[in-house]
């Protein structure tokens, strides 16, 4: 079956009108529908993993934000590889055989989290293959941005990205619901710990009994609890006890401080440890899952889709060589498009991975803390409608004012997250404005979106070949998002318990980003006008 069109000139209207409108469209169907499954395998291991402990799994705090973190740093690599490839191979073989290869993270998670004796490095080779779902953006864009004409480029790039961003709520929103369902495999028992019930045992139970069970454990058991504990306390009570065994410093912590060390343990732990003190305790909750589901439910679509592809799909005829394309890294815009675009982009995939940890590990240990993955949808939905809709927009007024006005948001929200101590905090009570400022900061990156991949292909106007090549790389670059935010925001949890420091990093990268963005493209006698 032919692969590559004999002939494609959208701005000739006789032949868009013709020819070209019908191919064109069918195509940002197809690739739109594949990369919704693209980006939803990427963020399934952000879901997934908090999942994990409760299954028995014994991964420690870092190590769930490292499972988050690998699919950006691979899709990050990938989509340098996707950037240049499309002059190579063309649409439809890269579409088809990257819908095809996603099978290989999506059965090998599904069978992974079936056996909670698979270690770690397995887990984290599988976190880097879904980098295939990351990676396909590089290809996928610039193909379309091909296809349609200039009046139709942002409106067309819009849809693709923004349907295709649903993928990350796909993901999120689906995984609690299919866990209950049996696809294959047989139900694992999910383990969760309530932290007001925990408190109500420890204030029900004797000192001696707290002793009892505490000394029955590993020394290396009592370390992990207490290393839930924040190092000012132990060595405050070590000093008062004037002893450094664990399980003296334990049972002289403060009632609160034990219950609350006990709660963030490994929930199996936990429950082993409480049902020890309190046969009859109704702070371990157990309820049957499928988590394999999160992961099979994929196969048949990938599938069916690379199937599509491969007979309905046809290349542009643009050849290149990978040395050819690197003309683009002689252009300072190409820079600066990159630092506006890991703002936008960047932003949306780093809070996508990290939202629901956060959720996890900064509100988990208050009395009536949220399940994060009811929140968690929420923020990529909102940045992908708002990419879809600001796509319009774009068309327009321009992407340079939309990605100003992103810039501002993103800095709004950082600086209120870190001034009302949403990320820092003390109390439950925080938590709605915690959500309402996130969702505020999903809803700007989608606007940025929208507008940073309408003004690509106009200051690149020039030559089309390297405003493909330009949007190809600046989402590779964006895509090592989800690596930052979650690796950054893991280290700053296990350092101090807060994100702070990391979100007076994003306001200070913001600014930079914001400030480029207005002076080369937006403001009046700007360079570039876009």
């Amino acid at each position: 079956m032919k692969t590559w069109l004999d002939k494609w000139e959208p701005e000739d209207e006789a032949f868009w009108n013709s020819t070209g409108s019908k191919i064109a469209w069918r195509t940002l169907i197809i690739t739109t529908l594949t990369l919704i499954l693209s980006f939803a395998s990427w963020f399934m291991m952000s879901v997934i993993a908090v999942k994990l402990p409760g299954l028995g799994f014994s991964f420690t705090k870092d190590q769930l934000f490292w499972l988050t973190a690998i699919p950006g740093l691979a899709a990050g690599f990938l989509r340098i590889i996707h950037t240049f490839i499309l002059p190579i191979f063309g649409t439809r073989h890269i579409v088809s055989f990257a819908t095809a290869i996603k099978l290989i993270p999506v059965i090998g998670i599904g069978f992974a989290v079936m056996d909670i004796n698979t270690p770690f490095w397995i887990f984290a080779l599988l976190a880097f293959t879904t980098g295939f779902g990351g990676g396909d953006f590089s290809s996928y864009m610039p193909s379309t941005s091909l296809f349609f004409p200039k009046r139709l480029k942002g409106t067309a790039l819009g849809i693709q990205a923004g349907i295709g961003n649903f993928g990350v709520s796909v993901a999120q929103f689906v995984t609690p619901l299919i866990i209950s369902v049996s696809i294959f495999g047989a139900a694992s028992v999910f383990t969760s710990i309530d932290p007001k019930e925990t408190l109500m045992v420890f204030q029900n139970s004797s000192i001696e009994k707290q002793k009892e069970v505490f000394a029955a454990l590993d020394t290396e058991v009592q370390t992990k609890i207490l290393s839930n504990v924040k190092k000012p306390i132990i060595d405050s009570v070590s000093a008062a006890v004037r002893s450094l065994d664990n399980t003296i410093i334990f049972t002289s912590l403060p009632i609160k401080v034990k219950a609350k060390a006990i709660a963030n343990a490994n929930p199996k732990l936990a429950e082993k440890i409480l049902n020890d003190i309190s046969p009859k305790n109704t702070a371990v909750k157990n309820t049957e899952i499928y988590l394999q589901s999160a992961a099979f439910w994929y196969v048949p679509f990938l599938i069916i889709l690379s199937i599509i592809s491969w007979f309905y799909l046809r290349s542009i005829p643009m050849k290149a060589s990978v040395r050819e394309q690197m003309d683009i890294f002689s252009n300072k815009h190409t820079w600066y498009c990159t630092i506006t675009y890991v703002m936008t982009f960047g932003t949306f995939a780093g809070l996508s991975a990290a939202f629901p940890l956060m959720i996890k590990f900064l509100y988990g240990d208050f009395p009536n803390a949220p399940d994060p993955l009811v929140y968690a949808f929420y923020g990529p939905l909102i940045g992908s409608a708002s990419r879809i809709a600001f796509g319009f927009v774009a068309d327009r007024v321009g992407g340079a004012i939309l990605t100003t006005i992103t810039g501002l948001g993103i800095l709004a929200g950082s600086i209120l997250l870190v001034t009302e101590g949403l990320v820092a905090p003390t109390s439950m009570d925080q938590f709605p404005l915690f959500v309402t400022v996130i969702l505020g900061m999903f809803f700007f990156t989608g606007i940025g979106n929208a507008g940073t991949f309408r003004q690509y292909p106009i200051i690149f106007a020039e030559n089309q070949r390297q405003a493909a090549g330009v949007i190809g790389w600046t989402a590779a670059i964006a895509a090592f998002g989800p690596f930052i935010f979650s690796k950054l925001i893991g280290n700053n949890l296990s350092a101090n318990g807060t994100v702070n420091q990391f979100f007076i990093g994003v306001s200070v990268f913001t600014l930079l980003a914001t400030a480029i963005n207005w002076w080369f493209y937006n403001r009046k006698g700007c360079e570039k006008p876009s």
